[in-house]
């Protein structure tokens, strides 16, 4: 019998040496504290950027919003939730015009949010079947989405540019004589603001869409085939149960979009017309870095938040709502 044969065999009986007793004890202990710590380990790096980027930005965005923190002043005084006070005080100037961003900013999310749920449920639905290429046509819809804001609003600027806008140019060579100022006046803005939106970002909620589509079990639509569905019923009673976290998911999603939409707004009607379509960020944007009232800019950007938190806890109760019954 070898050495380490008789070693395992005292192991066994509980008579192993105290030695290699503490050596397997110690082994053991070595191998448990490396395993419970690796997945501290693969989260420290997102850890510390969310910490460093978000976290204390967050925080120290709330310590300005309780100041008058102006970047010409030599001091930044205390003036607690002033800065919020200021913004429910309907005689203030601040406070109507950061309330009439909130209201282009609903309308926007109004406006948006159906076309961008149902549209790419639509094409996700069409791009699931099985024909001659599929596959290049999934790339030319999501194609847009990964261009740049500044991209997309030099585009279309000159697409939709009254006076030598290629739109224009060939509606009035189909006969249109009337020159449609996409970018100047209601409800045109709102139609460029939307349909760019949509064309822009259709194709992500489209991949999601489809994502949820494959997951679905396909036995089930072969059982509603037995039992001689429609189509439309196969939609309405197996392909919408199965896309409920989906679709709780792009509506979230879409709705924060949209009520952060600024570069739409900043490089195609640059609010116009008389502020119509100035939105929340970009009214937060031009107090903080135009007027310098970063403490003002802070509390404004706090209600949104509060606000679109709110909204999506929302949807999450009546999604699981409709879950349960």
């Amino acid at each position: 019998m070898t050495a380490s044969t008789q070693v395992g065999t005292q192991a066994a009986n509980g008579t192993a040496p105290t030695s290699a007793r503490r050596r397997s004890a110690d082994g053991g202990t070595r191998v448990r504290a490396g395993n419970a710590s690796a997945p501290y380990l693969f989260l420290a790096p997102f850890m510390i950027i969310f910490g460093v980027f978000v976290l204390v930005p967050a925080v120290y965005g709330i310590w300005m919003s309780l100041h008058n923190w102006d970047f010409f002043l030599p001091e930044r005084p205390w003036v607690g939730l002033g800065n919020y006070l200021e913004l429910f005080d309907p005689t203030s100037l601040t406070a109507v015009q950061f309330w009439e961003s909130m209201r282009a900013t609903g309308l926007f999310v109004l406006f948006s949010v159906p076309f961008l749920v149902v549209i790419p449920l639509g094409l996700a639905l069409m791009l699931n079947r099985v024909f001659p290429g599929r596959t290049f046509f999934r790339a030319v819809y999501f194609a847009p989405y990964v261009l740049g804001v500044a991209v997309i609003g030099v585009l279309w600027q000159n697409l939709l540019n009254a006076n030598v806008g290629l739109i224009n140019y060939y509606l009035g060579r189909l006969g249109v004589t009337e020159i449609i100022p996409w970018l100047t006046a209601t409800p045109w803005v709102w139609v460029t603001l939307v349909g760019v939106t949509v064309w822009w970002t259709l194709g992500f909620n489209a991949v999601v869409y489809l994502a949820g589509l494959q997951g679905i079990d396909t036995t089930l639509y072969e059982a509603a085939r037995v039992d001689g569905a429609s189509r439309w019923h196969e939609f309405w009673h197996v392909t919408l149960p199965g896309l409920r976290p989906v679709l709780l998911f792009v509506v979230t999603i879409t709705i924060l979009a949209s009520a952060n939409m600024f570069g739409q707004s900043y490089l195609l009607t640059g609010g116009a017309p008389s502020n119509e379509t100035r939105t929340a960020i970009m009214y937060i944007a031009q107090t903080g870095f135009e007027q310098f009232r970063m403490g003002r800019a802070a509390a404004m950007s706090y209600i949104l938040c509060l606000l679109l938190i709110g909204i999506s806890a929302l949807n999450f109760l009546l999604f699981r709502r409709q879950e349960k019954n």
